[in-house]
């Protein structure tokens, strides 16, 4: 009698059946969507609401920092750009302790700057502040009386060529830092923003003697300055090699020789040796003592691209808000 092959590997009827698993209920199924929703929507409402109280104090912030007592002055003529540090953002402010925060103030006034004329009333500086952890009293309204205590302070003041050759009496002024010997190919995106503290290359137009002897108030106007175009005394534009160091909690600038490359630069004068000398004096100078963010000392002075930096650094104090462009009086020394 012949057999019959018999798949006993699929079982068919209610056996089978009954070893799947039960459909979910519509029901079901829906209730979890929902819980799902609500938690996203949730989460999203919290991310909001603390974004919004962030950004409210840190405006507050802002208002207070640009509220610093300046003489003559209602205040910073810009409000600073602020960053609190802290995630979540209501937990940290209600504590009144934050991670850190970032301080970007721009358009701030240098006194003692001699050069005015034209449009430009004198010399402005940019302050820049990184905070490390600190704690104030009300996170949420940090105004201008309040003290933040903090862990560590570097702080900056920077010039760039415009301001800079304002001190200097150089209004064609330019800034360079040069790629260092053995870096080839150094200034591209890859290493950042160069940095130097000598060699840095400044080229600008000046007045050859006896015609450099400056004016009654001690500095060219842009209608009278060597590089105007109907300047009619003798001039020459170089580029100078200079070095950067703090006196006395000042810029300094020193002008070491003429640059000579390798990096593009303006031909080296043909000048006697009293000349020569001459025209790097007028690159040789001490600026007034620049602002520095709650009139911290200066530690060092770099070039930074096409700036000239201040840097400060310190280690725990108590910063009262609206001091923080304390001002200070001071004249260039040549």
């Amino acid at each position: 009698m012949p057999g019959h092959a018999v798949n006993k590997a699929e079982p068919h009827g209610p056996a089978a059946d009954a070893t799947a698993p039960p459909p979910t209920p519509p029901r079901l199924r829906r209730a979890v969507l929902v819980a799902v929703a609500v938690v996203v929507a949730v989460c999203a409402g919290g991310l909001v609401a603390d974004t919004v109280a962030a950004s409210r104090a840190e405006h507050r912030l802002s208002e207070s920092l640009a509220a610093s007592d300046l003489p003559g002055s209602a205040g910073l003529p810009y409000h600073p750009e602020v960053t609190l540090g802290g995630f979540p953002f209501l937990t940290h402010a209600r504590d009144g302790e934050f991670t850190g925060a970032t301080i970007t103030a721009r358009g701030v006034p240098a006194p003692g700057c001699t050069h005015t004329g034209g449009d430009v009333p004198g010399c402005f500086a940019e302050l820049g502040v990184t905070l490390g952890p600190f704690s104030v009293g009300d996170g949420f309204d940090i105004g201008p009386g309040s003290v933040i205590r903090t862990s560590s302070v570097q702080a900056y003041s920077l010039l760039n060529s415009v301001n800079l050759g304002r001190f200097l009496g150089i209004l064609d002024l330019t800034v360079n830092t040069p790629a260092a010997a053995d870096r080839v190919g150094g200034g591209g995106p890859q290493f950042g923003n160069l940095e130097r503290t000598s060699g840095v290359v400044l080229a600008g137009t000046v007045a050859l003697p006896p015609g450099s002897a400056p004016a009654a108030d001690g500095r060219p106007t842009p209608q009278n300055s060597p590089s105007a175009s109907g300047y009619a005394g003798p001039t020459v534009r170089v580029s100078v090699s200079v070095d950067l160091s703090v006196v006395d909690g000042r810029l300094h600038l020193q002008a070491v020789d003429f640059y000579r490359g390798p990096e593009e630069h303006l031909d080296v004068p043909d000048l006697d040796a009293p000349l020569r000398q001459a025209v790097l004096d007028r690159f040789t100078a001490t600026l007034p003592r620049l602002p520095m963010p709650w009139d911290l000392p200066a530690t060092g002075a770099h070039s930074a691209g096409s700036d000239v930096v201040l840097e400060a650094h310190a280690d725990a104090r108590d910063l009262q808000v609206d001091r923080f462009a304390a001002p200070s009086t001071a004249t260039v020394t040549p």
